[in-house]
């Protein structure tokens, strides 16, 4: 999950847990904890990696501290999923590389950013547990 303050992009792996897909974007405002339920219910997933918004330096900084008060929420409305916080220090740049490479228009971006930056999250952890 990449969680941002207006949207949370929300990205699955495959059974496998070699390839993430994105699936969505949900209101960072709205009833995102009812559809992290949902999600969970339909894949059977027992783990959650959410991004951790760390400063250049590897400090964190007051977006980290907020991520992780959702964090609290998230570990209190599901207290057996197992939460993995993963560094996402650049992803919504990449994500942004990826759409404009992909030749999608700034318009269809902003909508779409926030799932491709999870989709990055994702992937990183997933390639990290190959190494």
């Amino acid at each position: 999950m990449d969680m941002g303050t207006v949207r949370i992009g929300v990205a699955v792996s495959d059974p496998l847990g070699s390839f993430a897909q994105g699936v969505g974007v949900w209101d960072a405002q709205g009833d995102w904890l009812s559809q992290l339920g949902e999600l969970l219910t339909t894949t059977k997933a027992s783990k959650a990696v959410i991004g951790l918004p760390m400063r250049e330096n590897g400090t964190k900084g007051p977006s980290a501290e907020r991520v992780e008060l959702e964090v609290e929420r998230i570990k209190e409305a599901f207290p057996d999923l197992d939460i993995v916080m993963w560094d996402e220090r650049y992803t919504s740049t990449i994500a942004n590389r990826i759409l404009i490479e992909g030749d999608v228009s700034r318009k269809k971006r902003k909508g779409q950013v926030d799932k491709v930056a999870a989709t990055v999250i994702l992937q990183g952890y997933l390639d990290s547990l190959r190494r």
